[in-house]
């Protein structure tokens, strides 16, 4: 399933991946695509869109969607 989330606070390369570490703790099999620019990540996941927004909350950054 392609969730979509909103988060800002993410400045460069290291914020990039430490959101894709975050995501791929909860769903190793997690496909992640990140658009810096527009605070935009897209997750192709089955894990529920309230777990995978938490873990990158978790990780300092803000989110919506």
């Amino acid at each position: 399933m392609n969730q979509t989330f909103t988060v800002t606070g993410m400045t460069c390369g290291h914020c990039e991946k430490a959101v894709t570490r975050a995501i791929k703790q909860v769903d190793p099999q997690a496909e992640v695509s990140i658009d810096r620019a527009a605070n935009k990540v897209e997750v192709q996941s089955d894990q529920p869109h309230d777990v995978l927004g938490k873990a990158i909350a978790e990780e300092g950054y803000a989110v919506a969607g």
